[in-house]
């Protein structure tokens, strides 16, 4: 493929591959690279009592799911896996930053035949393990963080990257029932 097609530059994969993050495509997306990115990636900016892996989290997020919602769960956080997770209160603040992290998210919906719109239930899982992670994982907090959900009472018990990794793409394929080379 000729780069001076797409727009933007490219990022290298875990895989190999070549992603452009400005002009994403469905068959750049490979389910192994988003494992991997998101199995390296620490929630909160890495400011946990130890580390614990957007993977796992997203694992997590997937398992309180309704049946129908399991993958969307499991895949809510994957646009990080080439834009990486910004903290929320720098979100808003990176000019063009959502509309690059949206784009991508519709892509892996596509790439994955989930529909572009996340499914409500999937937003207020995330925030109450969110709560969960808080009490867990994080040092006591010198204010309250007037989180939007309670805890849902899921244990977190931080991985390492390649338990994460293992943990994200067996999730994925018992729930995508697909075979490994059909998702490459």
């Amino acid at each position: 493929m000729n780069t001076e097609e797409r727009a933007g530059d490219w990022i290298q994969t875990a895989s190999g591959r070549a992603f452009w993050p400005l002009d994403p495509r469905p068959e750049d997306v490979c389910i192994e690279d988003i494992a991997h990115a998101l199995a390296h990636q620490c929630r909160f900016s890495g400011h946990c009592r130890s580390f614990y892996s957007v993977a796992q989290h997203s694992v997590l997020v997937s398992r309180q799911c309704a049946e129908e919602n399991r993958l969307w769960g499991l895949l809510h956080d994957a646009a990080e896996a080439y834009v990486c997770d910004v903290p929320r209160p720098l979100k808003p603040l990176l000019f063009g930053y959502k509309a690059i992290e949206d784009k991508v998210a519709a892509v892996v919906a596509d790439r994955f035949g989930l529909p572009r719109e996340m499914p409500e239930e999937i937003k207020r899982i995330d925030s109450a393990i969110l709560a969960d992670e808080a009490a867990q994982i994080m040092a006591a907090p010198p204010r309250s963080w007037h989180l939007p959900e309670p805890p849902l009472g899921v244990a977190i018990h931080p991985v390492s990257a390649s338990s994460a990794k293992q943990m994200f793409l067996q999730e994925f394929f018992e729930l995508a029932g697909v075979a490994k080379e059909a998702a490459e």
